[in-house]
This record gives C-alpha cells, sequence and structure tokens, in this order.
C-alpha cells in the first residue's frame, strides 16, 4: 500500500441520516448498548465499552445469576453455549445459535431487481479469550476503562507496563484490550480517507470524520470500528457479512483478516529487544522502514496450538499454520489454528424508519451461527458484535477519497441549494452521518466443550429476548418472547434451554424519549421466565402434568449438576422447567418441592433471574409451550413451537407428524 494514499480499501459507508437515530438493536443474544445494570430506561455511559451511536434506551443489562442484583462479577451470569464439535464440518457436531437483531433505517433487497432496495452491509464478527484471563469482563461499573496516553515515544518496556497498571480499572468493562486502544491512539491514521470538509482533532487512528474530536469509547478503535475489512490486524473474528450487492462478496471474504494476514510496523522495546513494542507510529511500510521497524504480516487465529513447536509439527493438518500471530509479544512464529472466509449473503430487506421483521415474513433479521470448534476444549470468553451500515448514492464509496476533501467534498454541512427557479433551500445535512456506522455488542458470554458422548449431536439453543413491559416501555427492545420461537428439527438433535435476566431494570427515571414503566406480573425490574406445556399454541392455559407430552417425550442429555441426569424423572423436568431452576425436581433433595423449606412466589420473583437449563433430545411429535409469567393474551405472547421429526437414516423421508398411521404409512412407502 502506498505512504499515505491507500488505493485499495474497503468501506462501509452509510446514508445521510436527518436528525434521528439509524439504530441497531441485538436482541438474541440479548445485546448491550453499553448498558450494565441500571435501573432506569436509559443507560448511563455511552462510552462505556464502545461507540454505537444508538438510542439511549436501547441495551440490556448484564444477567444476575439469582434473585438478587449482582454487586460482584460472581454475582452475574454469563450465558453459556456449547462449542461445535470436531466433527462439525461433516454436517454433524454442530451447535446452532440464532442470532436476531432489529435494525432503523432499513436494509437490504437485490440491487437488481427489488424498487426497494436499500444499499446496506451488516457485519457479524465475534473476539474470544480464555475463559481464565481476567481482562476480559463486562465489569460492575458503569465507568469507562481508564487510558492515560498515547505516547509514541516511549520506547521503554518497563515504562508501558507501569502506564497500563497506573490505567488498571478492575470494576470497568473491557472487551478490547488496553494494548488495542494504545495502538490506535499512537499509530497515523490512514490519511487517503474520505472526510469530507471535516477537521480532525488528532491525526492518530483515533479520529475519523465519524468521531472527528476522537472521543473514547472503552478500548475501541476509532478507525477499525467504522471501515471493514480493516487494512491492519484486529482482534475481531469474521463470523458473515450481509449485502446488498453479492458482486462484493469475493472481494469482501478474500480480503476478511480471518484468511487474509495483514501488515503493521514492528518495532522492538530499546531495554528489552526480545519483545515486540506494541504500539508504532507508522501506518505504511515506507515510513515503517525508514524509521528502523519491520513491516510484518501478521495471522488471525481461532486459538493457538501451543503443544506443537515446530513448522513440520503444526502444520501436519492442514487447519493449522505457522506463523506470527497478530497478539505477539515476541516476534516468533507460533502454531496457530487458522479461521475459515466469512460467509457473505444477501441482506434481509427491511423497511424504513421501522423495527420489525424482515422480508414481511413476521420473523426479526438474524443469522444462525454455527458456533465455532476449539480443537483444546478449554473454555472461551466471547464477546459478539453487529455493525450496520447504509450507504449513499450521493458519491462513489469505494471511490471517494481524500482528494474529495474540504472545499472538494461532495456533501456539505446544511448546505443552501439553489433549485433552479429562483428559489434556493437549505438541506439537514451533516457530513459525519454520511457514511456512519452504528454497532451493537452482546454481554460476554461462554462457549464451552460439549459432554462426552455427544460428539455427534446438532445442538440448537433455545433462549429468551426481550424486557419486562408492553410493547411502548420496552421500546426500542422488544416484549419477552423466546428466541427462536420457532424451531423444527430431528429427533436425533438436541436443543439447550436457557436464559438470562436482570434485577434491577426498572425502566425508571426520566425515560428519555419514551415511555417508563414494566407492566406485568412481579416486581419493578425482575426479569423472570419459565416454560410450561400448552396443548396448542393457541391455548393461553398450561396443560397440567397429567396430560403431558413433552416432559414424558424428553430424554436429558446434560444438566448443570450432572448428578441429577440419571435420576430425573419427567415430572421433576417439567418442575425444574416451570420454576425456573428454583426447584431442581418434585423430589430429590432438599431443593426439590417436597423439601425444600421456603416455597416458590408463583410469579416467580424468589426464582434466580438466569437458569442454566439443560440439554434435550425430544421424541418425534409436535410440541407448545410459554412462559406462564409473561404470557399475557392480547398484550404480549411468549410463546414457542418445537416440530421434531422422525428420520430414518439414508431414506430421505421425514415425518413431521409423528403418529403410528404414519409410520405404517412410511414403511409401506419403503417397503
Amino acid at each position: 500500500m502506498g505512504s499515505h494514499r491507500f488505493l485499495l480499501f474497503i468501506s462501509i459507508q452509510a446514508i445521510l441520516i436527518f436528525n434521528a437515530f439509524g439504530d441497531i438493536y441485538l436482541h438474541n443474544t440479548r445485546g448491550s448498548n453499553n448498558r450494565l445494570k441500571e435501573a432506569t430506561a436509559t443507560r448511563t455511559n455511552a462510552n462505556r465499552l464502545f461507540d454505537s451511536q444508538n438510542n439511549n434506551r436501547g441495551g440490556y443489562n448484564v444477567g444476575d445469576k439469582l434473585n438478587q442484583a449482582a454487586n460482584t462479577s460472581e454475582q452475574q451470569y454469563q450465558l453459556k453455549f456449547f462449542q461445535s464439535s470436531a466433527t462439525f464440518l461433516q454436517d454433524k457436531g454442530r451447535t446452532f445459535l440464532t442470532m436476531e437483531w432489529t435494525n432503523q433505517h432499513g436494509c437490504g433487497g437485490n440491487a437488481n431487481t427489488d424498487p426497494n432496495q436499500l444499499n446496506c452491509e451488516l457485519v457479524l464478527q465475534y473476539m474470544c479469550q480464555e475463559d481464565d484471563s481476567q481482562e476480559f469482563r463486562d465489569g460492575t461499573s458503569t465507568d469507562t476503562a481508564k487510558y492515560s496516553g498515547p505516547k509514541p515515544d516511549e520506547t521503554n518496556r518497563t515504562a508501558a507496563t507501569q502506564r497500563k497498571a497506573a490505567d488498571a480499572s478492575p470494576e470497568s468493562g473491557v472487551q478490547e484490550q488496553w494494548e488495542w486502544y494504545d495502538k490506535c491512539a499512537t499509530r497515523d491514521r490512514n490519511k487517503g480517507l474520505f472526510i469530507a470538509e471535516r477537521n480532525l482533532r488528532v491525526n492518530t487512528a483515533i479520529a475519523t470524520r465519524q468521531n472527528p474530536n476522537a472521543d473514547r469509547y472503552g478500548y475501541e478503535c476509532t478507525e477499525e470500528r467504522d471501515y471493514w475489512p480493516y487494512w491492519h490486524p484486529s482482534p475481531w473474528k469474521d463470523i458473515a457479512v450481509f449485502t446488498d450487492n453479492l458482486t462484493l462478496c469475493s472481494t469482501y471474504k478474500s480480503n476478511s483478516f480471518n484468511v487474509l494476514p495483514k501488515h503493521e510496523c514492528i518495532e522492538m522495546y530499546a531495554d528489552d529487544e526480545d519483545f515486540i513494542k506494541h504500539n508504532s507510529k507508522w501506518n505504511n511500510e515506507k515510513d515503517c522502514k525508514a524509521n528502523g521497524g519491520n513491516w510484518t504480516a501478521l495471522y488471525s487465529y481461532l486459538e493457538k496450538a501451543t503443544q506443537y513447536a515446530s513448522q513440520s509439527e503444526c502444520e501436519a493438518d492442514s487447519s493449522r499454520k505457522w506463523a506470527i500471530p497478530y497478539d505477539a509479544k515476541k516476534l516468533e512464529k507460533q502454531c496457530l489454528v487458522m479461521l475459515s472466509e466469512p460467509e457473505c449473503l444477501q441482506a434481509p430487506w427491511t423497511r424504513v424508519n421501522h423495527l420489525g421483521s424482515a422480508d414481511n415474513d413476521g420473523v426479526f433479521p438474524n443469522y444462525t451461527w454455527t458456533l465455532p470448534y476449539f480443537p483444546s476444549k478449554k473454555d472461551k470468553k466471547c464477546v459478539f458484535r453487529l455493525r450496520y451500515n447504509i450507504s449513499t448514492g450521493d458519491y462513489d464509496p469505494f471511490r471517494t477519497d481524500s482528494r474529495n476533501n474540504g472545499v472538494n467534498s461532495p456533501v456539505r454541512n446544511n448546505p443552501i441549494v439553489d433549485m433552479g427557479y429562483d428559489v434556493k433551500l437549505q438541506l439537514a445535512m451533516n457530513p459525519d452521518q454520511f457514511g456512519r456506522t452504528f454497532q451493537d455488542r452482546s454481554h460476554i458470554f461462554i462457549l464451552r466443550p460439549r459432554p462426552a458422548g455427544l460428539e455427534d449431536v446438532d445442538i440448537y439453543n433455545v433462549n429468551v429476548r426481550g424486557k419486562k413491559g408492553n410493547p411502548v416501555q420496552t421500546y426500542p427492545a422488544v416484549p419477552y418472547d423466546f428466541s427462536p420461537s420457532q424451531l423444527r428439527l430431528n429427533s436425533t438433535d438436541a436443543i439447550h434451554f436457557q436464559w438470562t435476566g436482570s434485577n434491577t431494570h426498572n425502566n425508571g427515571g426520566g425515560g428519555g424519549d419514551g415511555i417508563t414503566g414494566t407492566e406485568g406480573l412481579g416486581n419493578d425490574g425482575f426479569d423472570r421466565h419459565n416454560l410450561v406445556e400448552v396443548n396448542d399454541v393457541s391455548d393461553n392455559y398450561p396443560s397440567s402434568f397429567s396430560d403431558t407430552t413433552f416432559w414424558n417425550n424428553s430424554k436429558v442429555l446434560w444438566l448443570p449438576s450432572d448428578a441429577t441426569v440419571k435420576q430425573m424423572t419427567p415430572r421433576d423436568l417439567a418442575v425444574y422447567f416451570a420454576t425456573s431452576g428454583y426447584y431442581y425436581g418434585y423430589e430429590c433433595n432438599d431443593q426439590c418441592v417436597s423439601s425444600k423449606s421456603s416455597g416458590l412466589d408463583s410469579a416467580l420473583d424468589t426464582a434466580p433471574a438466569s437458569f442454566e437449563g439443560a440439554l434435550l433430545q425430544l421424541n418425534p411429535g409436535n410440541y407448545s409451550f410459554m412462559s406462564s409469567r409473561n404470557h399475557a393474551p392480547s398484550r404480549r405472547s411468549q410463546k414457542g413451537t418445537i416440530v421434531v421429526d422422525y428420520s430414518l437414516s439414508g431414506s430421505g423421508y421425514r415425518v413431521s407428524h409423528w403418529s403410528l398411521a404414519a409410520v405404517m404409512l412410511l414403511l409401506t412407502q419403503l417397503l
């Protein structure tokens, strides 16, 4: 790349927003929008972790383990999902997690055939660490993590270590690391980018046209946030990109850091030449080499395979590569488990100025993520990021660059235009909002290895989205519902039911630009869910246990307590789900209905806010269920339906309605 103008860069540009929000909200897994544990309708600190540019009312609180507000990280609940297994590339042993969101300013449609087409991209990414790392955390304070610097002339490793220690903020949330922001705050910005007529406060990568004042949001790098695929190494792994223009897919996929190494200027510390100086001012090869640096290709990875100490051992498996990782502390090659290219898909069509369903099918925009398999079989602590962009037709987003800055800018601030008939009109335009990027992120969640014996089983996750209250009170979130609320699978597949909630979201305070309050059963601010069977999805009264089909047809594959799996009866399982884990069963130890000293509140206020759930396998049939606390006819619905098909291996026949007559008919056709 050139020394000052990056001739090849792929930027996600967004449409002009006329004094409005272009928000995107992640509903499953629950997006934070920088919330932590606020009792107010609005978030406390929009700069806590990342720059969302969303409405202050958006987002969900971090989960609480029990029925009291968490004051420590140990009292918080992180959703826990099973990883895929080593056989996932053979179409078995996969774990599916449905990510759902709403975006306000429309998206999607085919650029060639759809008259309602809107130019946009949606980029889905994740980032993980070892679960025993203390740096990745949700935090217990809404304060932004501290930062002092940058110091481009800091060549002493000891001084950098001391500066980081002084910035330690153990109560603040952290996703990107301190070194990532310090790197960004030190490195020259890409001066080939289009910044319109904006004057940037600094000339490093923390200032862009969207953030000309270089405001800090956690340890997020502004330039990396605003552009994708980024031209330098990044800690984020690409999952998928949705675009309105599928001809861009080959470019997007081949330029992803998943598969294409990116270069960085490597300098060594003066007081310890074995260690890489984590930050460098130089953003291109020419300047890097002229100042004594080494312009080095660095690689992204799924995880490090540290048990392999040589290239021959490492690359004996084609999924591994002997290379220098992007986060190397020393200039040494390591064995890396490589990533695959991201999926590229047609963006789902959504209506402008509407946080709702996609493609007029009544379902939120969504993506079913096949969770990764980590060969180390270690727990991983992860976060999910979703970015949303809409492109403008006022200039070419791929050919408009620094030559179009200043007086040459095609867009200006609140310009007055001559209409050609002796009338001049002023437009409400802000160049910061051309090429604007919005995002939401999940709270921390855990990806953990599968239980033994389940290597070939496909696992589907069923979770809960939404907040307590009616649709007006919860906006821009949604009232409670299961996610996904409709599921179809085979009898050899498994379902992991799990949910999380908060004890503090009272939706109080001034309300921002919305309505306060949390209409519904139970205490204000208490998220509670349960699962009880209904005979038909149209029913509003739960089935009695004597009429159950769901529990009698369920096989328990895993529970949080392994000792209870073998002794769990259908009645125990029904009690466990109906009480959100308050009771472990009907008759067992001191945590069951027959023996627990304190009774359950009928509105579930005494039940835990989060439920680690169970991994179940169902016999073929149709099953419907609801939440007894939150489902309220004509006001909100929290129901779900699961259809389990019967499969004869290799036959290609699938029976969705299990009955003796259906089986006999199928056998007749096969004979």
